[in-house]
């Protein structure tokens, strides 16, 4: 059986490491190459790094940030933010990144996915799907940073793209980001439900004891989280405690094997 896994995620707009809250405000943190240090000592299995800077005109900027991170990193990299074409995905990998995410363009362009998973294989494209809820509760899939509606049900989407081959699903509330009251963990198991291929769920972590029930309430393949990274020193270490307090297959390091026994006293 295949482990699951503790992704955290780097959010950059204008260059600077940034707290989102209902893809509506953005918080300056730091730097995000600080962050990145950081997570790379504290037993995570990968790094997600997003750009979302509005109307940025390149990818110059997060071309460096990638160069930089894949040389301090030592595990897999998620790098995504505006792509368009395979020559930005190319660029990406040669910079380091391991997978590249793509949102806005595969709803635009569907038959982008293909044609990128065909270039690169389907293991290195994954799908980045923000899903906001209507006022009758209903599901919809959010492109342009969470700012257009699409009028279409990610589970209807999850399923196209997974025909279309993508390799990995990257999915996130906007109603629960920022939000701190945990993940919507109906959204998370009917889009697992729905395909084949890895579902990563993100949106609403706000305490530690959040983060196993994505997989084990959610069936998700990988948990992630951006803003409680941010705020709790050793706080990835502690999520890997407690994910392998829950029962979950997960690699644990010997800080988070540490943190487990100290669970089990408290």
């Amino acid at each position: 059986m295949l482990k699951k896994r503790l992704i955290p995620c780097i959010l950059v707009r204008d260059n600077l490491l940034v707290q989102s809250i209902n893809f509506s405000k953005y918080l300056p943190i730091g730097k995000p190459k600080i962050a990145i240090e950081y997570f790379n000592r504290w037993d995570v299995d990968e790094i997600v790094v997003l750009d979302i800077t509005p109307n940025k005109k390149d990818h110059e900027n997060l071309i460096h940030l990638t160069e930089h991170i894949s040389k301090i990193a030592f595990v897999p990299l998620t790098v995504g933010g505006g792509v368009k074409s395979t020559e930005d995905i190319n660029k990406l990998l040669k910079a380091g990144a391991d997978k590249v995410s793509i949102n806005t363009n595969a709803v635009l362009n569907p038959e982008f996915i293909t044609k990128a998973s065909k270039v690169f294989g389907s293991q290195d494209i994954v799908i980045s799907i923000d899903v906001k809820t209507d006022i009758d509760n209903n599901y919809e899939v959010y492109i342009f940073g969470g700012r257009e509606k699409t009028g279409i049900d990610p589970f209807t989407w999850s399923k196209k793209i997974e025909k279309l081959g993508a390799g990995e699903i990257l999915l996130n509330s906007i109603d629960r980001d920022g939000m701190k009251n945990g993940y919507d963990i109906q959204l998370i198991r009917s889009v697992v439900d729905s395909v084949n291929i890895p579902v990563i769920a993100i949106g609403g972590v706000g305490k530690i004891s959040d983060i196993p029930l994505g997989i084990t309430e959610g069936n998700a393949d990988a948990v992630a989280a951006a803003n409680i990274f941010q705020y709790l020193e050793h706080s990835t270490i502690q999520a890997k405690a407690a994910m392998k307090n829950a029962g979950i297959n997960v690699r644990i390091g010997t800080k988070a094997n540490y943190a487990q026994k100290l669970l089990h006293t408290l």
